[in-house]
């Protein structure tokens, strides 16, 4: 079985290699039509896990056709077949505030900075700001970049940006990914994600003591 970590830009892809519209495709899925509005929408999005097993037993069910279209549909240029998954990651800070995403993973309720997924050609701090307003309606610039590390969980290459607050209210806007979003108070960061999770140059950035 081919291993697939989906994003919204390939579950756009295999709905196409499916030749279906948006409705039967979500219903084939059994998600509500706004969640494949919102791939198409933000195409770097990785869906949580339950939705990443659904897209993997529609995609194991199709038929060779489906699966040569989707092949041709996701091929990489030769230049970037061996890059690495990105992340780009904005620690958007507000006074003494940091904004933060509660992330439905797995069953479980997890905070974390907004992110997505840089595609080939795109900027991370581009992906760092309009992720950042897709999720949760704040406008910020990126400030410094705080440095990049392979993530210790997901492998992927992560690309973490301070950014300054401009304007928005933090608004939950992807309700299918995320329970919550929320400003919380630097002094408070480690009581939402623990520490030994948190990679050091944004805790020395934010000024975060850590033990």
């Amino acid at each position: 079985m081919d291993v697939i970590t989906w994003t919204g830009e390939l579950a756009c892809h295999l709905q196409a290699a499916y030749r279906m519209g948006r409705e039967e495709f979500a219903g084939r899925l059994g998600v509500h039509p706004q969640t494949v509005a919102g791939w198409h929408a933000r195409p770097g999005i990785v869906p949580r896990p339950d939705m990443q097993a659904a897209l993997d037993t529609l995609y194991e069910k199709a038929p060779p056709p489906v699966r040569l279209r989707f092949a041709r549909l996701t091929q990489p240029p030769a230049d970037t077949a061996a890059q690495a998954l990105r992340v780009a990651i904005a620690v958007v800070r507000r006074g003494a505030d940091v904004l933060l995403v509660q992330r439905r993973d797995d069953g479980a309720l997890r905070w974390q900075f907004p992110a997505g997924i840089v595609k080939p050609g795109g900027t991370p701090e581009a992906v760092a700001i309009s992720e950042t307003h897709g999720e949760t309606g704040v406008h910020c610039a990126v400030q410094e970049a705080l440095g990049e590390r392979v993530h210790p969980v997901s492998g992927a290459l992560c690309g973490y940006y301070l950014a300054e607050y401009l304007a928005g209210d933090a608004t939950n806007l992807d309700a299918a990914e995320n329970a919550s979003v929320a400003w919380v108070p630097v002094s408070s960061l480690t009581r939402f994600i623990p520490p030994d999770r948190i990679y050091r140059p944004v805790l020395d950035a934010l000024g975060v003591v850590a033990a």
